[in-house]
């Protein structure tokens, strides 16, 4: 939002939310109709599909820069996106839906847009002609304006908001600027249209000229050819770069062009850093991080809500979203990618004190971590991207969900395979097990164990053991498992009536219907990756084991699984506090470190406990 929001701040459509596209469907179900039962005319059957085309190409132009921005290779920007950024830019498709009322309104009201050639060589000149004289010039002088006080404050000002630029911050602008800009764009079309020389090449050609040079300009890495530069060195002055228009985010008071900067070297505006700081870009590597982060895909729709998918789902915490159902297409597709795909990918990259943090993309879905015959591969997956995150000098590599029980399956393999590896591997149990310990409301007595048992639970039941709190489980064979592994004051183990403890502690493979027979206002502290899938009512439920991160977190903008804003799990912080702390020594296998030295010194680093309980249901698949 602008500092002082001016008339026609809103887009009119914005109380419809979602179902904002709803207000196409007149004209979307009249050009369904006329291709099936008239004379088909293209110009109007094909505003749907080019909709949809536009909304793919953005959403491709958002994966690819996001992808290369976590790299680090060819950044321009190193401050962070927040989350503040991501949401007011998810209206991003408004334009879309704009050119698309613009589309159906004009071709019901004037009859030279009804049956169109597909080209005419002169008005696809004309149109080019047009765009380079009228429109980015009337361009850079309504740009100009903007920058006054007056319509800075009221408009502009929202779109600067954006420092640290990705291809949707080119359309994030208030409805009445976004008018503006829309009029000097209609400027080729409709004077071709009135001179009879349009075509539908001309038309739908120049709205994709203008997405692609907007989502362009507006990544945050540079990777325009220098040999194209080199050959065609006026080519400058015809088209801008990445880093040529980053500079009109951070000094405000140069680079006002819209594609082509040649008015801004007419009128001397060209920011003077703009041929060193695009060199600059050019040369810089890809980043080598401090720490990685190995997690994967949950649910089959889980891609979408990504860091590199949707942007409006990858900052909130994980749901399913009705239209994604719509999508199975794109679904099976993306599914088809990451089963040919043979490596682990980059999906974020964030800073925290003087470490460079990545997470990466395993790509494969929950489901293939219990199938057999995926074991060898995925094996393979997770030991080669260990190995590259120390061929990039990492000195830690956390494991987050099927991972590190993989990892922990095989751990003796592993060790026997790669000794000379120099890189901690830690699947953070340690913190898991500190923070369930301390989600625990102080003054309580006994607790019941319920779920698979395995070494964060045995290092649960030994502190609380030792605190002379009563730990009690449901069956025999579980407390004989659980009296071999329980060191001191094996006496507090006893077998609990399920209706008695009010404090349950719980894993993978609990029977969800049992917490129906637990008291009312009872607590249930998870202390595996995965919430419970349903949840009474009456009862209270703890987020899976994770922190609040500090301020001094940066990039912060998207959420990890089903956890809030600026939460992170335990099993990714480990890795962090880790490398921090410069411990060496390895934690996966049967290997546990000091819960109490591991917990305290994730405070003295900033990490908050999550107080807060969540009452409504998780959805985890």
């Amino acid at each position: 939002m602008a500092s002082k929001p001016g008339i026609l701040t809103n887009w009119p459509w914005k109380p419809l939310g979602d179902f904002k596209f709803v207000i196409l469907t007149p004209w979307i179900a009249h050009s369904m109709y006329t291709l099936i039962w008239t004379k088909c005319d293209p110009m109007y059957y094909l505003v749907l599909p080019f909709i949809l085309i536009r909304m793919l190409h953005n959403q491709i132009w958002i994966s690819v820069s996001r992808y290369q921005t976590a790299k680090g290779k060819g950044r321009i920007v190193d401050k962070g996106i927040e989350f503040e950024q991501v949401d007011r830019e998810t209206n991003w498709d408004d334009q879309i839906l704009l050119t698309a009322l613009l589309f159906y309104i004009t071709y019901m009201t004037f009859p030279m847009a009804s049956n169109l050639p597909w080209w005419r060589t002169d008005g696809v000149i004309l149109t080019a002609i047009l765009h380079a004289g009228p429109v980015e010039f009337l361009y850079y002088w309504l740009h100009r304006a903007l920058h006054h006080h007056y319509l800075y404050s009221r408009y502009h000002s929202h779109h600067h908001s954006s420092i640290v630029t990705e291809p949707i911050t080119s359309v994030a602008h208030p409805f009445a600027e976004m008018l503006a800009y829309f009029a000097l764009f209609l400027i080729p079309i409709f004077t071709t249209l009135f001179m009879k020389k349009s075509s539908l090449a001309a038309v739908y050609g120049y709205i994709f000229y203008i997405d692609f040079m907007n989502n362009m300009g507006h990544c945050n890495f540079e990777f325009f050819p220098k040999k194209l530069l080199s050959f065609f060195p006026l080519f400058k002055y015809l088209s801008y770069t990445p880093s040529f228009h980053s500079l009109h985010h951070t000094k405000f008071r140069t680079n006002y062009s819209l594609f082509m900067p040649i008015y801004d070297y007419i009128y001397g505006t060209v920011d003077t850093s703009t041929d060193t700081m695009y060199e600059k870009c050019l040369k810089r590597p890809k980043e080598s991080p401090d720490v990685v982060h190995l997690t994967h895909l949950t649910s089959f729709d889980s891609i979408y809500q990504l860091r590199l998918g949707f942007s409006s789902l990858a900052s909130n915490p994980q749901t399913s979203k009705w239209y994604l159902h719509l999508m199975w297409p794109f679904t099976m597709f993306s599914m088809l990618i990451t089963w040919i795909c043979g490596r682990a990918i980059v999906i974020e990259s964030n800073t925290f004190n003087d470490l460079k943090l990545h997470c990466w993309l395993i790509p494969r879905y929950q489901t293939q971590y219990f199938a057999k015959e995926h074991s060898k591969t995925l094996n393979n997956l997770i030991e080669n991207a260990i190995m590259e995150a120390e061929l990039n000098g990492a000195k830690v590599v956390s494991l987050g969900l099927f991972n590190q029980k993989l990892l922990n399956t095989h751990c003796e393999l592993y060790i026997g395979r790669f000794p000379e590896l120099k890189i901690n591997v830690v699947d953070g149990s340690s913190l898991v097990a500190a923070i369930v310990l301390n989600n625990i409301p102080k003054g309580t007595n006994k607790v019941l164990l319920r779920g698979k048992f395995n070494k964060v639970v045995f290092a649960i039941a030994n502190a609380l053991c030792t605190k002379n709190i009563k730990v009690g489980v449901l069956y025999k064979d579980e407390f004989e498992e659980l009296e071999k592994r329980v060191i001191k004051s094996k006496e507090n183990l006893y077998i609990s009536p399920i209706n008695t403890p009010k404090i349950w502690l719980v894993g993978d493979e609990w029977d969800e219907d049992e917490q129906m027979e637990a008291p009312e206002g009872s607590l249930f502290i998870p202390f595996s990756h995965f919430p419970p899938n349903y949840m009474r009512e009456s009862c209270f439920y703890h987020y899976t084991p994770s922190m609040i991160t500090p301020n001094t977190f940066m990039n912060s903008h998207s959420c990890e699984n089903w956890l809030p804003r600026r939460v992170m799990s335990a099993w990714r912080i480990a890795g962090i506090i880790h490398a921090l702390e410069g411990w060496n020594v390895d934690e996966y296998g049967e290997t546990i470190l000091d819960t109490k030295k591991v917990w305290e010194a994730t405070i003295r680093h900033g990490f908050q406990p999550l107080k807060i309980y969540a009452h409504k249901p998780c959805v985890t698949n």
